[in-house]
């Protein structure tokens, strides 16, 4: 589990947990506790657990209370802590949905065998105003397959999100994947959530069939290659698919040129520069995508300053944008952006992780050698994008020196990208 962003408070357990036991109306703030109760993710202690499991079964019914109660449930759900699980229990006939919602994710967390819990979680799928997608992944997870018969009624739901998990789950469940493709056409939905979340069905069912429209679905890089990466990871050493059918595709995403991708919106008529440079900034990547391929098609004299001035005025600061500025300084290949390139790749702060490797590409198609020290140092990190993205540059600027660093990197699929390399000398 990922947990770069947990510890973003300088608290002690011991601290921690006295801001949770301490009433709302004694604190400065009442959002103290709710911190308190995400900080004690990094305590897997009975203590930790106990405090937690007390503010979980706290009714009192004031709007920061509910936050914490939310939080707390979900800190238990990630800490495993099999002792909550009477009290999750408990929460299932909650009247705040999200509570509801949390337990049920934390009790999936955790799991159970229980027949009652998994019972109770199933009736959820028949009370209105549920997060029935949330519901549905809990018990695919706790492999409830007596819930199958309350799924069907949500193979037909408009919300794609919904859908698409009670799809899956029954499939999962009954063996049969014949309507999986359902779910493969979800990603082509004009919804980005219902593109994002199919993703994560189909990486559930270990539908090894949909990864070149994986691979093309038009949402940000970091889903598709978290769906490829782990895909690959469980069907190669299955013998399900070969590391040769993966490498084009990983190539590609990496790459993550937007003429590789099937785009789901269009635009009726040529948009301005300014226009296409406002739309990087998008949540949808998908509209993103089409901004850059628009920029690379009709504005490729024009770019370079706007892309540098947006750059100045705000995508620095926003970790989308940036992304989309570095790939494009790249394909551009505007050479006078050799530092500002330089400077994301070394860029530590997580929010801008994508964009180091973002960097790294562009150094490759911007030609310039003197990148090949810089690149290697992103081959000594432990971030799995950056060293293909490192990898990939460095043969474009003729240096081999990466396929025998990865020759024996603890990754299936670097150690075989490096081999692939090696064995095409």
């Amino acid at each position: 589990m990922d947990k770069r962003f947990f510890n973003l408070f300088n608290l002690t357990e011991e601290q921690a947990i006295a801001i949770l036991e301490t009433p709302a109306q004694k604190l400065d703030d009442p959002y103290d506790r709710y911190i308190a109760a995400s900080h004690l993710v990094n305590f897997s202690t009975e203590k930790s657990i106990a405090a937690l499991i007390v503010a979980v079964e706290n009714t009192d019914d004031g709007l920061d209370n509910r936050s914490v109660r939310r939080k707390a449930a979900e800190t238990l759900g990630r800490l495993q802590a099999k002792s909550a699980l009477t009290s999750l229990h408990a929460c299932l006939g909650d009247d705040d949905c999200y509570v509801v919602e949390n337990a049920v994710w934390a009790i999936g967390e955790i799991g159970t065998d229980n027949p009652d819990i998994l019972e109770d979680i199933a009736k959820l799928l028949d009370k209105p105003g549920q997060s029935y997608r949330v519901i549905i992944h809990a018990l695919a997870k706790l492999n409830y397959t007596a819930a199958i018969s309350r799924l069907n009624k949500f193979v037909e739901d408009k919300d794609g999100m919904i859908q698409g998990a009670a799809i899956t789950t029954i499939c999962r469940f009954s063996g049969d994947y014949s309507q999986m493709a359902r779910v493969v056409e979800l990603l082509q939905s004009s919804n980005v959530n219902d593109r994002r979340s199919s993703i994560q069905d189909l990486i559930d069912a270990k539908y090894y069939k949909a990864i070149p429209e994986i691979s093309r679905c038009p949402v940000s890089l970091v889903f598709r290659l978290r769906a490829v990466r782990m895909l690959a990871s469980v069907g190669i050493p299955a013998g399900e698919i070969a590391f040769a059918e993966i490498e084009p595709i990983l190539d590609r995403i990496i790459g993550d040129r937007p003429d590789d991708l099937d785009l789901v919106h269009e635009y009726d008529q040529l948009p301005s520069l300014e226009f296409a440079i406002n739309e990087l900034y998008e949540t949808d990547f998908g509209r993103c995508y089409l901004a850059t391929k628009t920029i690379l098609e009709s504005y490729k004299d024009e770019a370079p300053d706007a892309l540098l001035a947006t750059y100045a005025k705000s995508a620095y600061n926003d970790y989308g944008a940036h992304y989309h500025v570095m790939k494009l300084l790249g394909w551009l290949k505007y050479a006078p952006a050799f530092d500002l390139l330089v400077e994301a790749l070394h860029n530590r702060e997580p929010q801008f992780q994508k964009s180091r490797a973002a960097a790294a590409f562009a150094l490759g198609e911007i030609g310039d050698k003197r990148a090949i020290a810089e690149l290697k140092v992103g081959l000594e990190t432990r971030i799995w994008d950056l060293k293909y993205a490192s990898l990939m540059a460095l043969q474009k600027l003729g240096d081999n020196s990466g396929r025998e660093i990865l020759a024996e990197d603890e990754d299936l699929l670097l150690r075989a990208k490096a081999a692939s390399l090696i064995s095409r000398v």
